[in-house]
């Protein structure tokens, strides 16, 4: 027998009035909502001006800009949520709106534009170290050629922006103008053989700490 509820019986229902308790109710007409407009902070990074060196062109064509220098030309798209303003020597980078993905892009699309203007005039260098016995690294050239303890050497395409040089057969200097190919090359490098924590044996940043374990103890007599 199916059971069939009337709409007074609901309301009674959820108003507590089968049980003797007595509910107060709110008209819906009187109910309101308040939105709070929550604003995002400015990046201290996003906010900081760059300087553009005088042996730099910069073109900006809508959300596209193209810097170019003595050691070469990078270009780069801004998503809509980002303004570039160019005063004289000085470069700003603000945000077009208030969002949450606005303030994100902010400062990372400061960086991004710091590191084109800098690469381009200056640029960019990143240095590994080989440690090991017999490893070794030469360049023949446009291959960089790794000896890292495999059966056979490790051959590596030098990309044509970037610039490799070996000192004492295991020190690594990648360089370039372009910072992220720069940092892409020397990681694959040292992905070839990563420090271990024991001996420290690898290919490791000249900066990099590697953390050092202990190795087994024997057995205590």
């Amino acid at each position: 027998m199916a059971a069939s509820f009337s709409t007074s019986q609901l309301g009674s229902t959820f108003l507590g009035e089968r049980n003797g308790i007595c509910v107060s109710s709110v008209p819906v007409s009187h109910l309101s909502f308040r939105r709070k407009t929550v604003e995002c902070k400015e990046s201290r990074i996003g906010k900081q001006p760059i300087e553009v060196p005088s042996n730099v062109v910069i073109t900006l064509e809508g959300q596209d800009m193209k810097v170019k220098g003595p050691l070469g030309e990078l270009a780069l798209s801004y998503p809509r949520e980002i303004a570039i303003d160019r005063q004289e020597s000085v470069l700003k980078i603000s945000k077009a709106v208030e969002t949450r993905r606005a303030n994100q892009m902010h400062g990372l699309f400061r960086t991004l534009t710091s590191n084109m203007v800098v690469g381009v005039s200056k640029g960019f260098e990143k240095k590994l170290q080989l440690i090991g016995v017999g490893y070794r690294a030469t360049v023949e050239g446009k291959e960089l050629i790794l000896s890292l303890g495999f059966s056979h050497p490790v051959k590596m395409t030098i990309p044509d922006d970037l610039k490799v040089k070996v000192e004492e057969n295991t020190r690594i200097t990648v360089s370039g103008y372009n910072k992220s190919n720069i940092g892409q090359f020397a990681a694959t490098i040292r992905k070839w053989r990563p420090p271990e924590p024991y001996k420290g044996k690898g290919v490791k940043y000249a900066d990099e700490i590697v953390r050092r374990k202990e190795g087994k103890a024997g057995k205590k007599k």
